[in-house]
């Protein structure tokens, strides 16, 4: 009993305690652990195709491996290393004519788009073998028919309206960037964006936002693009911004030209 006393009163006792406890911890946790979404199943010959693709076209900014690189002097990015970030992001950047990137700029546009659906797979296959990461979301998933526009709309106005806009027409942010308008893009582009956080915007992943979640704001933006305006024209559904410039335009030419008019008759 003295011998165990003394033991516990070592010095060291605390910081094994304590080390063993964090090794407890760390080993419970991976256990239960939500996993990354792998992506969907490749052969290896899309791997390799994509690999092929990638050095052609993408590993002058991202690196031969995919570990990223910086500019000349180091102080910028010129791409970010990509293990991680999954099929998703592959899908979304290539998918949107954002990647490849035609010029270094604040903000990576939305452009025409370079390859095939079938090359973007690869390409992303090869990204998604490097390691776990979100993967292409399936046709059920992003089905907006499926979807309840009325959560959805809640769900849009708490956690993107700040940047997007109430109707998903896009918004200004700091220093240039922007959130781009949500009208017209795929249903699945939507919920890649949502996954892995492209640019600007957060991620939101399924511990933020489910999947059902996300398709039922997906539904909800589907419902405003296909609206009738019945109140008019919507003047790009900006709000305050348009309806000033369009009251600013037009109220006060029409009081100009009145006032041109009124004192031509008068003369």
């Amino acid at each position: 009993m003295n011998a165990l006393a003394a033991r516990r009163r070592h010095p060291a006792a605390i910081a094994i305690l304590l080390m063993l406890g964090l090794l407890v911890t760390g080993f419970a946790y991976a256990a239960v652990a939500p996993q990354p979404a792998q992506a969907e199943s490749s052969t290896a010959q899309d791997v390799t195709a994509g690999k092929q693709l990638f050095l052609a076209n993408c590993a002058s900014c991202h690196g031969v491996n995919a570990e990223g690189r910086v500019t000349g002097n180091g102080d910028k990015i010129a791409g970010p290393a990509l293990a991680g970030v999954g099929a998703a992001a592959v899908d979304f950047q290539m998918g949107t004519g954002r990647m490849p990137l035609r010029e270094p700029g604040i903000q990576a546009e939305r452009g025409d788009v370079q390859f095939s659906q079938k090359e973007i797979d690869q390409v992303a296959a090869y990204i998604a073998s490097l390691a776990p990461g979100p993967a292409v979301p399936s046709e059920e998933d992003v089905d907006p028919t499926k979807g309840d526009p009325g959560a959805g709309g809640e769900l849009f106005r708490v956690n993107c309206a700040m940047c997007h806009n109430a109707a998903g027409a896009g918004g200004a942010l700091t220093r240039g960037k922007y959130a781009p308008s949500l009208m017209g893009v795929e249903p699945k582009h939507i919920f890649e964006a949502m996954d892995t956080g492209p640019q600007s915007m957060p991620v939101f992943n399924d511990n933020n936002i489910e999947p059902k979640d996300k398709r039922d704001i997906i539904a909800f933006l589907t419902a405003i693009d296909e609206a009738p305006q019945q109140g008019g024209h919507a003047l790009g559904s900006l709000g305050p911004v348009t309806e000033g410039w369009f009251a600013w335009f037009f109220g006060l030419g029409l009081l100009v030209a009145a006032a041109v008019w009124l004192g031509q008759k008068s003369a």
